[in-house]
């Protein structure tokens, strides 16, 4: 029985608290030793023994950037410029590839975690817009990469990959480790039931221009690709609407069916010791929480219990948000660049590459937050990660790689490999079907992963 300490060290990012305070003018202040020059110090408290010196800010943001990076996750941080060097040098493509591969991963997590804490800085509203716009920007960045080199089927590979993922992957073992903590897991039905049904309209809407391909081949083999481009863009336009009524209906109107109950969203034989919230769990902050709309709603639904205050400035968290933003772009270009050269080197086709591999860089930071929250017995926290992703995707990131194909004059269709289509169709049902009973134990995960393992091997071969 693998041990709670073991999940809560490998953890994906070790949050350390500000040793600062905030004052009411809003500059931070440090407490001293009672035995320092008191001469240079001033009991800014009032209370006796009590003194403190004013910080610069710069030394807040070093100390919270220091706590990003705690975690040995962020070890491959080694491997952007490596990645980024390989790629302007023109290397062997396997070493591009690679090294790009896994630089995405730790800057993946790093942007998470900026983006939650520019995010508190505003009200659910707006901090909630944020982490949507956020929330998936490495898949984004890595589909318009590939958009732009004409890679059609990389682009809707990916995002229909990292759909699977979620889905099944993320909720799989969230499932499955869960249940060997707690014999039975329960889950907000209400919630999963609006998120469910969100997947089930994205996959029929991808299926209606698959089909229309396909009948009108038959019909007007001529004008077939003109027609289905004119369809997928009608539903791009479509799904984006949903996407911003979702938005709306869930941090606005029912903020209510996305957050975790104060019990921890199940109280089925826990094993634990169920104190643990999610930053205890060590979520990344960086979770597809159905409360943000974005990577973050683990812990963004937990701070709506504490006043938790960001611990950058703006100015810092601007920029680094503007450069792991571009080092992003950096690192997917070289990597989509070097993509149809690694398929043939290492035998791999395009949509394994697409669909099973490279949402493995985006949904890494998903993957260790869902299962950890699992184990601490917050499966609606743990749903909402996998689920919220899953919608982001279908949503809106399939529907923007369109619309930026549109702009660019890029003709990115919604017309799927047939097989693709039907095992998303597959999965989303079969998702809704094990999550129907609003509970949930180790074997419905097993049947997840399951079913996941057999679209790989498809995917393979394929």
């Amino acid at each position: 029985m693998v041990s709670m300490d073991v999940w809560s060290k490998a953890r994906v990012l070790i949050r350390t608290k500000s040793e600062w305070r905030r004052q009411a003018s809003g500059r931070r202040l440090v407490q001293l030793p009672s035995g320092e020059n008191e001469a240079l110090l001033g009991d800014a408290s009032g209370a006796k023994g009590a003194h403190y010196v004013r910080e610069p800010w710069w030394r807040g943001d070093l100390q919270a950037v220091k706590g990003f990076l705690s975690n040995w996750v962020h070890l491959l941080l080694v491997a952007v410029p490596l990645g980024i060097l390989a790629g302007a040098l023109k290397w062997n493509s396997v070493y591009v590839f690679c090294l790009n591969f896994l630089a995405l991963i730790p800057l993946a997590l790093l942007l998470g975690d900026v983006t939650e804490d520019l995010a508190l800085r505003y009200g659910s509203v707006i901090g909630g817009l944020i982490n949507a716009t956020f929330g998936n920007i490495v898949e984004i960045i890595l589909s318009i990469a590939a958009l732009f080199h004409g890679l059609y089927i990389v682009v809707a590979a990916s995002l229909l990959g990292s759909i699977l993922s979620n889905l099944l992957l993320v909720t799989g073992c969230s499932f499955f480790f869960g249940g060997l903590y707690n014999k039975t897991q329960n889950f907000n039905p209400a919630g999963t039931q609006a998120s469910s049904s969100l997947l089930f309209l994205a996959a029929l809407a991808f299926l209606i221009p698959t089909g229309a391909g396909l009948m009108f081949s038959l019909e007007n083999p001529d004008d077939v690709d003109k027609m289905v481009l004119h369809i997928s863009r009608g539903t791009a336009v479509v799904l984006l609407l949903c996407y911003g009524c979702y938005l709306y209906f869930q941090l606005r109107t029912h903020v209510d069916l996305f957050q975790d109950d104060a019990n921890g969203g199940g109280n089925g034989g826990h094993r634990g010791n169920g104190e643990g919230d999610c930053e205890n769990a060590g979520g990344c902050g960086s979770g597809s929480g159905s409360g943000s709309g974005g990577r973050n709603g683990v812990e963004s639904s937990e701070s709506s219990h504490a006043d938790e205050e960001p611990e950058l400035s703006l100015i810092t968290s601007m920029l680094l948000l503007a450069t792991i933003t571009v080092t992003v772009a950096v690192a997917s270009e070289y990597l989509t660049a070097s993509l149809e050269q690694f398929s043939k080197r290492s035998g791999l086709g395009e949509a394994f590459l697409g669909t099973i591999v490279l949402p493995i860089a985006g949904n890494a930071c998903e993957h260790m937050t869902a299962v950890i929250v699992a184990t601490k017995n917050k499966m609606d926290l743990s749903m909402s990660v996998a689920i919220g992703s899953s919608i982001q995707v279908a949503l809106f990131a399939v529907p923007l790689a369109v619309v930026v194909g549109w702009i660019s004059g890029h003709p990115f269709s919604l017309s799927f490999d047939p097989f693709a289509a039907m095992a998303l169709m597959l999965s989303v049902a079969q998702v809704n079907f094990v999550t129907a009973g609003a509970t949930s134990n180790w074997l419905l995960g097993v049947q997840l992963m399951a079913l996941y393992v057999l679209l790989s091997l498809a995917f393979y071969f394929k």
